[in-house]
C-alpha cells in the first residue's frame, strides 16, 4: 500500500488528530490517485478526507491489547536503520 501510512495503534503517547488526519489523508490520495483534487472534485476529497479520519479514529480509540505500548522515539530507530540497509 503507501508507505508514507504510518501504524498509529498502540503507541505511547497516543496518536494525534493531526497524525490520524494525515494518515487519511494519504489514502484518499491513493484511492483516488489525485494528489490534490481539481475544483470539480475538491468537496469530495475533504468529504472523503474527514470520513476515513472519523473512521481511524475510531478504530485507533477502540483497539484493545495486551502488548505493551510502543515508543515512538525507538520505532522511529529501527526504521532509520532499516532505510539506511535498505539505501545503503
Amino acid at each position: 500500500m503507501c508507505r508514507n501510512i504510518k501504524t498509529l495503534a498502540n503507541f505511547e503517547p497516543p496518536a494525534t488528530s493531526d497524525e490520524i488526519r494525515a494518515s487519511a489523508l494519504q489514502f484518499v490520495r491513493k484511492l483516488s490517485g489525485a494528489t490534490r483534487p481539481s475544483r470539480a472534485n475538491e468537496a469530495a476529497f475533504s468529504q472523503a478526507v474527514d470520513e476515513v479520519a472519523a473512521a481511524a479514529e475510531r478504530l485507533i480509540q477502540s483497539l484493545q491489547t495486551n502488548a505493551a505500548p510502543r515508543d515512538r522515539d525507538e520505532e522511529a530507530r529501527k526504521a532509520r536503520e532499516r532505510a539506511q540497509k535498505r539505501f545503503a
